[in-house]
């Protein structure tokens, strides 16, 4: 048996229970060969809907689809092993009903094998968090900053620079809490706000553009390895990686323009 096939998985409970212990580390990853990658090192995988934008070039999340999400998951769970994976479900799939968020869901959770599923909003949702635990669907949810809903927002805006909006996100927090989410993404909150709220809620907060004090934190990978010229505030480029792929693949096309690629160890001759 390989080592691959003894590790145990994360489990729901497991991240549950890490609330106020050793900060929980997610990333965002959308193919087999980055959740390879980063498996060993994150607790919990997100295929985000951020993938419209990462791996498909659109201009918001709002392009992803339910098909997309769960062939990207399907990937992603074929190269991970350890980290909880959590997919998102794209802007559409779960607002109308619960009974429509349970459908997109149940999909998602039969055809990737994914351990759980994430949708935006704060007390509007919560019936719906609600419908779907009580059915056996494990639901993170996001509240704060959500880019499903960048048209309304009028964009990427920070939440919370007025006082007088803190109550009302920190009601929509405890509302997807107690409606039964087993972790909350906290995104674009300001830092009061978000350890405050990361104090109020028995469930982990995971935090993006919010508070070290937050039980957890995610980035999108691609942003903190560099791969992208403009990050948000909130990013730290902890690599490089980027510059570091231009500039192989810069070396690749002038070894092959001059002739100096493949050489003789790059080629094969006959036994004779």
């Amino acid at each position: 048996m390989s080592a691959r096939s003894e590790t145990k998985r994360l489990s729901v409970p497991d991240i549950r229970a890490r609330k106020g212990g050793t900060p929980l580390v997610a990333l965002t990853a959308y193919s087999a060969l980055t959740a390879r990658l980063v498996d060993a090192h994150a607790d919990i995988l997100l295929v985000g809907d951020s993938l419209a934008m990462v791996e498909h070039g659109m201009d918001t999340t709002l392009g992803a689809t339910l098909d997309m999400m769960i062939l990207h998951g399907q990937s992603v769970m074929r190269g991970s092993a350890r980290a909880l994976v959590v997919v998102d479900l794209p802007f559409g799939t779960y607002e109308e009903s619960p009974q429509a968020a349970f459908r997109s869901a149940a999909r998602v959770l039969s055809e990737t094998g994914c351990s759980a599923v994430k949708l935006e909003g704060g007390a509007g949702m919560a019936e719906t968090i609600g419908f779907l635990a009580a059915r056996g669907i494990p639901v993170m949810a996001h509240i704060g900053l959500t880019p499903q809903s960048v048209m309304t927002l009028g964009g990427f805006r920070t939440q919370g620079r007025e006082r007088a909006e803190w109550d009302r996100i920190e009601a929509d927090a405890r509302a997807v809490a107690e409606a039964g989410a087993f972790a909350v993404v906290v995104e674009g909150v300001v830092e009061p706000l978000a350890e405050r709220i990361t104090t109020a809620l028995s469930v982990p907060t995971i935090g993006i553009g919010a508070s070290a004090r937050c039980d957890g934190q995610i980035l999108v990978l691609e942003d903190m390895l560099g791969f992208n010229a403009r990050v948000p505030r909130f990013v730290r480029r902890f690599g490089e990686v980027g510059a570091a792929i231009d500039k192989a693949v810069g070396d690749y096309a002038e070894a092959v323009r001059e002739r100096s690629f493949p050489g003789p160890d790059h080629v094969y001759q006959p036994k004779d």
